[in-house]
């Protein structure tokens, strides 16, 4: 029987406003075992009264070193996410357990062509992939394709953007509003978005999707029907069923 992870006290280093309903967050957590590009955390809240909440959260960070990194989109009608987005300070005191998942990774030793797709902060995981990814230099195709509301939704984007060129190309696809001079209108990512946007079916990529649910079911459906087999496309989502 596998023993699952301890509870971390995790200690709020720095907090950033990332997009109008987003921060990135910064924890500091001694004892952290280090993780992969693409693994998650649960992060657990205790209010005065006991009550306990947990939810998990990916993890943009990777390595070894002891400061954790998410980003939280607020659900408004949330337990956790807004007091994550609007309340909590540096200084203040969290609880983690992880890293979670072994499948939903990506590590420099593989070769094969890398497909990124991301719906709103389902970009997190993949981020963690782009940066290893960038630090290891490594000659891998990889490609991301982000979908989000408009420009001012998007989580990382000066990064990512820095990041584009080599190995690593970014496609943008804007769901309610493109920037001036956009090429692609907005609108939800469609057959033409993956053939415009992604690596060919042809390429046998490994191909990663992350976002809410509906979404990923989407993207899923769509990169099948472009001919990719199932058995190469990991998918981690989020929200409702």
């Amino acid at each position: 029987m596998t023993t699952a992870s301890p509870w971390l006290v995790a200690r709020v280093a720095e907090v950033r406003q990332s997009t109008p309903h987003g921060r990135v967050l910064r924890l500091a957590v001694d004892g952290w075992p280090g993780n992969l590009a693409g693994q998650h955390v649960d992060v657990r809240l205790t209010a005065e009264d006991g009550y306990q909440a947990v939810r998990s959260y990916s993890l943009a960070s990777s390595g070894d070193a002891p400061l954790l990194e998410l980003a939280v989109d607020e659900v408004p009608d949330g337990e956790v996410s807004p007091y994550l987005v609007e309340d909590v300070r540096p200084g203040d005191e969290l609880e983690v357990r992880g890293p979670i998942g072994a499948y939903f990774v990506w590590t420099p030793e593989r070769q094969e062509s890398v497909q990124l797709i991301a719906g709103g902060s389902g970009v997190v995981p993949l981020l963690a992939m782009a940066r290893v990814h960038a630090l290891a230099a490594s000659g891998a195709p990889m490609r991301m394709l982000y979908s989000v509301r408009t420009p001012d939704d998007a989580f990382y984007a000066d990064e990512l953007n820095a990041l584009s060129g080599g190995t690593f190309a970014l496609d943008w696809a804007y769901t309610r509003s493109s920037p001036a001079g956009s090429a692609r209108p907005a609108g939800r990512v469609d057959a033409a978005t993956i053939a415009a946007s992604t690596i060919p079916a042809s390429e046998n990529p490994s191909v990663y999707v992350c976002g809410p649910t509906g979404f990923v079911e989407a993207v899923a459906d769509l990169l099948v029907t472009a001919g990719h087999s199932p058995d190469r496309i990991r998918t981690e989502r989020f929200g409702g069923a």
